[in-house]
Parts: C-alpha cells; sequence; structure tokens
C-alpha cells in the first residue's frame, strides 16, 4: 500500500498540470488513508470537479474516492430556495410529465404533482448545504440525465448527487449519451444550438461548430459537463464574431 504523503503528493502534481483545477484560488483538501482518498473543497466549475475525481483515481495507489467537492455557485442561494427553483425546473419541463414530483425538507416528503402520463415514473428532491439530491425512479436515461442538468442550472447548486433509477433498466450507450447532450443544448436558450454538432466516445464529449460568443462557448462546455456520465468535454467551437 502506497504511504499517504507519496499519494497525496502524486494527486497534487496531476491537479497542478490540468488547467481548470486552481489550486491557489481554490484550494482541495485531501486525505488518503488505505486506499480511499478524500476530495474536499469548492471548485470553479463541474469540470474542474470530475476532472479532479478522474485525475486522482488515476494515481497509484488510489482505489476509492471519498468525493466532498462542491461547485462555486454563481448565487448565493439557501437550501429552501434551490429546493423551489428545481422543483418549479422539473414542473415545467414536458419530458418529465410523466413522473410525480415530490420534494423532501426536514425529513418530511410531499407530492407536489402527480404523474400525468403513463408509464410513470417518480422524482423526490431534497436539497442540504446547497447540493441538489434527486431520488426514486424514471422509465429512461434520457428523464434521469434532463433532470440533472435542471437541477445544475439552478444558479445556487453546489451539487447534484442524480440517484435517480432508471424502471425498466436501460443499457447505456454513446448515442444516448449524445441525444442527451443535444436535448440540453437545444433547451439552453443562451446556446445557438443549431450550429454544434456533437460526437460521442466512451463517454468523451466533443463540440464542433461555432459559437457567437466565447461565453457561449463555455456555457455550451458547461452544458455538455452537467450531462450524468460523461467524462470527459473536448471543446472545438470556434467563436464567430
Amino acid at each position: 500500500m502506497a504511504d499517504k504523503e507519496t499519494v497525496i503528493k502524486g494527486v497534487r502534481a496531476a491537479f497542478e498540470r490540468e488547467r481548470e483545477i486552481n489550486l491557489h484560488r481554490y484550494p482541495i483538501r485531501m486525505d488518503y488513508r488505505d486506499g480511499d482518498l478524500t476530495l474536499e473543497g469548492e471548485v470553479k466549475s463541474v469540470a474542474a470537479k470530475k476532472l479532479a475525481m478522474e485525475l486522482a483515481i488515476a494515481v497509484p495507489g488510489v482505489s476509492i474516492i471519498v468525493d466532498r467537492l462542491r461547485v462555486e455557485p454563481a448565487v448565493r442561494m439557501g437550501d429552501g430556495a434551490i429546493l423551489d427553483a428545481v422543483r418549479d425546473a422539473l414542473i415545467e419541463e414536458t419530458v418529465l410529465q410523466n413522473c410525480a414530483l415530490r420534494v423532501k425538507s426536514k425529513g418530511q416528503s410531499e407530492l407536489v404533482r402527480e404523474a400525468l402520463l403513463e408509464p410513470s415514473g417518480s422524482i423526490e428532491i431534497s436539497v442540504e448545504d446547497g447540493v441538489v439530491l434527486l431520488d426514486d425512479r424514471v422509465t429512461n436515461l434520457i428523464q434521469k440525465r434532463l433532470a440533472g442538468v435542471l437541477a445544475w442550472w439552478v444558479p445556487g447548486s453546489r451539487d447534484v448527487i442524480n440517484g435517480v433509477e432508471v424502471d425498466p433498466p436501460e443499457v447505456d450507450r454513446d448515442d444516448l449519451v449524445t441525444e442527451a447532450v443535444r436535448v440540453v443544448l437545444e433547451k439552453d436558450r443562451f446556446v445557438h444550438a443549431d450550429h454544434i454538432r456533437v460526437s460521442v466516445k466512451n463517454y468523451v464529449v466533443t463540440l464542433d461548430g461555432v459559437a457567437r460568443t466565447e461565453t457561449e462557448k463555455r456555457m455550451a462546455e458547461n452544458d455538455a459537463w452537467y450531462v450524468f456520465g460523461v467524462d470527459k468535454v473536448v471543446n472545438h467551437l470556434t467563436v464567430q464574431r
């Protein structure tokens, strides 16, 4: 078993080589015991969070990651406000009309909408310290992924734990990830989705095409990172002013 100092030094070196991870502005605290590496702190983006996990698990001696990383929110919001915003976003989403929606607060679960279509599913939403937890079951992977992205889009969300199960089970594939990313880009009113091509290989998303601004280019990349199961995003979008 590798020693603690060597493992943490190796993880830190990997983080310092990754431009998305800024340890000076966003320090990450680490602890290592018997193969388990705990990562704790606030990072600037979901990209930084996912890349930190990927880089850390590749370091010799690390077998399990205990994820306590949170993303710096665009706006600081209380848990109640985040819960209300996620609830409203899921209620308004037509793809989720066959899902009953529940909110859980202070240990009490409340039904806020019955399923409107069959076959039906159910999503329970709770929030603790800015972290959104989605639970229960849906009928397909696109619903699971879209619910997660809608939760990420709430500006106060610091993390989204997508524990929603798919029933009946659905075998995941790159083409299903491609479909989900395309749906998300089309729903983002700040992104010109018609000008963006999406391809996926082994859960790595590549974006090609044009964006109108650097902000739009970055937002399209973030949208892809938000999709459940995406391991990496390669942004080849060019800015066409």
